[in-house]
């Protein structure tokens, strides 16, 4: 196999588009002959072809989950079918593909497949052991897991996305790729094609039933708002107040709030990936949003078990309309921070346009991204 870099410039120079679907045979995949040349292989025929990167063995113990190193290496791989998932435990659409990533490591783990995810953080604290084995146990996945924290097996795909699915033969070869969601039975199906290619004697199930309308070919949905990142290395907060990385900023939120667009109000410091308040008042993150659902990563940054109450349109968050991770007391509405994790906010009855506001005095409050979630509909 060729080097690493020259492995990433043809991915980087063919895989430009997130959810871009590349479902056909890898002597058809359209990469460009000259830069092919550059990081592939010959086979016996004299055809060229990109091959499955080594899958690193010198991680400690606790980088696996639900496997040993010995499991995946090249010997024990070699003859299967293999599907490598890149993901991340509160990227929602990761999270959002994962009924299906279990479908298929259940349904053809007896006929040649082996899938292996690849946790690859966005976040610095997702790097810790406790926090991946508490997500893997939350989503109960049953698959080999490694903790990719270096980005090793990332950057030796120049993958770019969240999610993002890589399909090897059961020559090792690269057959096909997908970024983002969508198209799973399209997937599935190419998935079956390559494991007849191994053993045109298996009998094959069903494809997955579509969990979600969304899901469906063909549907239409609503654009949301953007993911919205809230530390000041990827955030464009619409306050007039000057940003300062790590120092103590008294933000003052505008009456009117533009269009997809952050807000702090009071005390908040920034970091690189989150911001927290840092005052002895209530300080609060306002957004004026469009979305079905909202979710929130947040990580505790000391002390757990804390209250950060939730309006909606300056209202408690009406019943119809609340997250799974949202509580009621007194007439208030809240989330009850206990772990590191994406936090569903709001599930609004149908899809619209509102205002968000998260409030807290706890310094503890570690926010660090906003994602919206669409509402859609079949054809």
């Amino acid at each position: 196999m060729k080097s690493v870099n020259l492995l990433s410039l043809i991915f980087l120079f063919v895989f430009s588009a997130c959810g871009k679907s590349h479902t056909m045979d890898s002597v058809k995949h359209g990469l460009a002959p000259d830069i092919a040349k550059l990081a592939t292989e010959m086979d016996d025929q004299g055809k060229e072809h990109i091959h499955m990167p080594a899958i690193p063995q010198n991680y400690s113990a606790d980088r696996y989950y639900n496997a040993i190193p010995s499991d995946l290496s090249p010997s024990s791989l070699k003859g299967k079918v293999v599907l490598l998932d890149i993901w991340d435990y509160t990227c929602v659409n990761c999270i959002r593909t994962l009924p299906y990533i279990k479908s298929w490591a259940e349904k053809y783990k007896d006929k040649g497949l082996i899938v292996i995810g690849i946790h690859s953080p966005e976040f610095d604290f997702e790097k810790a052991p406790e926090n991946l084995k508490a997500a893997i146990q939350k989503f109960q996945l049953t698959y080999p897991v490694i903790a990719d924290n270096e980005y090793e097996i990332w950057n030796s795909l120049a993958n770019k996305y969240w999610p993002a699915k890589y399909l090897f033969d059961a020559n090792g070869i690269l057959r096909t790729t997908h970024f983002g969601e969508g198209e799973y039975q399209e997937f599935e199906a190419f998935l079956q094609k390559i494991l007849l290619e191994r053993d045109s004697t298996i009998t094959l199930p069903a494809l997955t039933d579509v969990v979600r309308a969304s899901d469906k070919p063909g549907s239409v949905c609503y654009r949301p708002t953007p993911e919205t990142y809230i530390g000041f290395e990827r955030n464009h907060i619409g306050n007039t107040e000057e940003e300062t990385p790590n120092k103590v900023i008294n933000f003052k939120a505008p009456e009117k709030l533009k269009g997809d667009q952050l807000y702090f109000n009071g005390q908040w410091k920034v970091a690189r990936e989150f911001a927290v308040p840092s005052g002895t008042g209530i300080s609060s993150l306002f957004i004026d949003y469009q979305a079905k659902e909202v979710n929130l990563v947040i990580h505790p940054q000391a002390e757990s078990g804390f209250k950060v109450e939730v309006d909606q349109d300056k209202k408690p968050i009406a019943k119809d309309d609340r997250g799974a991770d949202i509580m009621e007391e007194n007439g208030k509405t809240f989330l009850l921070v206990k772990e590191a994790r994406m936090y569903n906010i709001i599930n609004n009855s149908k899809f619209g346009h509102f205002t968000l506001r998260l409030s807290s005095d706890n310094p503890s409050f570690g926010a660090y991204a906003f994602t919206f979630t669409s509402e859609c509909k079949a054809e």
